[in-house]
């Protein structure tokens, strides 16, 4: 490659989020219904393959998080016709790099010209701590494992025919072990911090799964950890934005 043309990054460091994620609602994301048994749920969650246990995939994070800058930002264009052009998406490297949700967040190279253009942030997902996972074990009061089956009845409005339907969801006061990433690569990122911050104040008073309208998903980042690693001598642990962000952030 011509070095003339050639692109590079420099990784300055990262900025770990992390701490407990707890539900104050019944929480439902949806899993697959393959090899549901009688008497089962008709809505199942999603679980960790190897011990069945019940987790918060990074996707679900993400995905919730960034729709709620979008709605506060940038808005939706709700008469496309095609659902990917109704949430924001930067379509050229101007836009992109005035953005912080898109530069925080992810675009992919065909929005902006062929160019593949770095993402901050990466969610792991949130596993089931160990003290909620020993709590449920013992609980007298779940109808699955580590789960609880809401029954909720759907009401035809003409006929008033009744539909039951059984909803799996994890119980109120869970705790998931949740963390976020935040990968720095030019100092200016550092002034999309608080854009995360806001992100997970949103969160709070919104809701994480389906059914949100209906109570369900209400959750509180219970603790927040804010972890600073600089590399290649770039000392951003030290400036003054990363400070700001760790003083406001922090929650225990």
């Amino acid at each position: 490659m011509n070095s003339a043309t050639e692109k590079t990054i420099k990784h300055l460091g990262y900025i770990r989020i992390y701490g407990k994620l707890e539900t104050k609602t019944g929480l439902h994301i949806g899993g697959t219904e393959v090899g549901l048994q009688i008497g089962g749920a008709d809505n199942t969650i999603v679980r960790n393959g190897l011990d069945g246990k019940p987790y918060i995939p990074g996707s679900s994070l993400k995905g919730k998080m960034r729709c709620l800058l979008d709605r506060v930002y940038n808005g939706g264009n709700l008469n496309k016709q095609v659902a990917r052009q109704k949430l924001h998406m930067c379509t050229d490297k101007e836009a992109y790099m005035k953005c912080p949700v898109c530069q925080l967040f992810g675009v992919t190279p065909e929005d902006v010209g062929g160019e593949s253009l770095p993402t901050r942030l990466i969610f792991r997902d949130a596993m089931l701590d160990k003290e909620s996972a020993e709590a449920l074990e013992k609980s007298l009061y779940v109808d699955m494992p580590y789960s609880q089956v809401k029954t909720e009845v759907v009401i035809d409005r003409i006929t008033s025919a009744a539909t039951p339907r059984q909803m799996e969801r994890v119980p109120a006061g869970v705790c998931f072990d949740y963390e976020i990433v935040c990968n720095i690569f030019d100092e200016k990122d550092l002034e999309w911090l608080r854009y995360v911050q806001e992100a997970m104040d949103l969160l709070e008073h919104d809701y994480l799964g389906g059914q949100g309208s209906r109570g369900y998903g209400q959750v509180y980042f219970k603790e927040r950890h804010v972890e600073v690693k600089s590399l290649n001598g770039s000392k951003i642990e030290d400036h003054e934005r990363v400070t700001s962000f760790k003083n406001n952030a922090t929650r225990e």
